[in-house]
């Protein structure tokens, strides 16, 4: 994050440690019952462990490993390789549908949070394959995850949903760089990551989860 100047990049760390620890406290008491509910629904592990392109600097991209509750059927690209997960999906289970319906499966990225891995505001992390295709497509694409963590939720996130094609993506783009101006000052930040905070309560009411 070298651009982001010093006191925002502190004042963002202090914001996602203590509202990870909160949210991480208040809904522990439901992870067993959503493990028990993976568990008995379909056959496979109860957490979906990923490798996923996190904050670049100039040299390089860090990579990282990406917890979520598991929603789809063990697996699920092992044939088709990594592909978005589209509206109505097959591979997606009924508990798994519930879980995306109120983004309860990803209560387990608080973790990656804590460990300072992503942000809970910020772009949505990418596999290296898809990132490497929109790349292609999307002139500027990778500039999104310069001196950003990749978030639980964000701008683009809570505006366009979930992708499931190149023009979603092309779409959330300028999401994703107007979020990246705002934090290069304290006050226009922490406007965006309150807006965005409350924009996401907001999508978890009303469902719009996929």
């Amino acid at each position: 994050m070298d651009y982001v100047p010093t006191r925002v990049r502190i004042a963002k760390r202090v914001f996602d440690l203590s509202l990870a620890s909160i949210l991480f406290v208040l809904t522990l008491p439901l992870w067993p019952l959503i493990m028990l509910a993976i568990k008995l629904s379909s056959k496979g592990p109860v957490l979906f462990q990923q490798q996923r392109i996190g904050v670049a600097d100039a040299n390089k991209f860090n990579l990282f490993t990406m917890l979520k509750f598991r929603t789809m059927v063990a697996d699920a690209e092992a044939k088709s390789g990594p592909v978005w997960a589209s509206k109505n999906d097959p591979r997606i289970t009924t508990v798994g549908r519930f879980l995306r319906k109120t983004r309860l499966d990803e209560l387990p990225q608080l973790i990656n949070v804590l460990k300072g891995e992503m942000s809970m505001i910020g772009p949505r992390p990418e596999r290296a394959g898809i990132m490497a295709r929109l790349e292609h497509e999307i002139p500027m694409f990778n500039e999104r995850m310069y001196g950003v963590l990749p978030g639980i939720t964000g701008l683009a996130q809570v505006y366009q949903g979930y992708d499931e094609t190149i023009e979603d993506s092309r779409n959330k783009l300028g999401y994703d760089l107007a979020y990246a101006v705002s934090m290069a000052n304290l006050k226009d930040w922490f406007l965006m990551d309150i807006h965005v905070a409350l924009k996401t309560v907001s999508v978890v009411i009303m469902g719009r989860g996929q």
